[in-house]
């Protein structure tokens, strides 16, 4: 991640809490005191977001020492420390929930990302991703916690692929006649993805020429019979109803990508405090 991404999003979230100052802080703390404080996971969680938190405390005050105890990824048990921030005592409290609600935000994504990937059956080529269900502003961060969770990325953004979903096909006039207008009209670079919701329309988009398709909201039955039908002819993304429990069906069924709005749309925040050292 680019630092001039993640400042604009830091700079942002602390004018919501900073545009008129701390009121609290500069009546109950000297301006001269120092502190060290340290990020705690108070339940088990994935490590993620490490240069966000040392962004957020720079941004308030370039002369607080943000040092990590963990790297990004690891696996930390709770109790464990994460970083640490030493300096104006005023500085870090000013920052304190800003830098929390992003890190809490990325460890969670990065967490519920892990435990999908660790529910893959060994060995398995079947990727885990994302969807463009992320929440506005915030895509640069939750897309990074995917990753670090062994997750991988869907589409950035609406120019970066084309993905033919229903209301394309409806407007369309049609499976196949989407598809042939995508193929006459997007750079030779892109692949063409269609989304499909039976076996019928699975047919007329591998007719069509699709490069992958995704099996929308399907049976793990109706997904073992698109795999045995489409025999490699494209590859093969299960979308919609995706839950941790059916993640090893679904791969044992043979799909090439797993994809999950809940990664990033419903990941509960880890649980995270800032603790000062006495």
């Amino acid at each position: 991640m680019l630092d001039k991404l993640i400042d604009s999003i830091v700079d942002a979230a602390l004018e919501e809490d900073l545009a008129s100052g701390d009121l609290t802080t500069e009546a109950c703390v000297d301006e001269g005191k120092r502190a060290v404080a340290h990020a705690v996971a108070r339940k088990d969680l994935v490590v993620c977001g490490g240069r966000v938190f040392e962004r957020t405390f720079h941004r308030v005050d370039p002369s607080l020492v943000v040092t990590p105890t963990l790297g990004e990824g690891a696996r930390a048990k709770a109790g464990a420390r994460l970083w640490s921030v030493e300096g104006s005592a005023r500085s870090i409290l000013m920052a304190e929930r800003t830098a929390l609600n992003l890190v809490q935000r990325m460890c969670g994504i990065a967490t519920i990302t892990r435990s999908y990937v660790d529910t893959l059956p060994v060995g398995s080529k079947t990727r885990i991703a994302d969807t463009r269900k992320t929440t506005p502003g915030l895509r640069v961060l939750e897309r990074y916690a995917v990753r670090t969770g062994g997750g991988h990325n869907h589409r950035d953004n609406l120019g970066s692929a084309v993905l033919i979903k229903d209301n394309h096909v409806l407007a369309a006039g049609g499976v196949r006649e989407a598809i042939a207008r995508a193929k006459a009209r997007a750079p030779h670079t892109s692949k063409i993805e269609c989304e499909v919701d039976s076996l019928e329309q699975l047919a007329v988009a591998l007719d069509a020429g699709a490069d992958v398709v995704l099996l929308d909201n399907m049976s793990t039955e109706q997904i073992k019979a698109a795999v045995g039908q489409t025999r490699g002819r494209a590859l093969l993304e299960a979308s919609g109803g995706i839950t941790l429990a059916r993640i090893r069906e679904l791969a044992e069924a043979g799909v090439d990508v797993i994809s999950s709005g809940a990664l990033t749309h419903s990941a509960p925040a880890a649980d995270i405090g800032l603790d000062f050292e006495p």
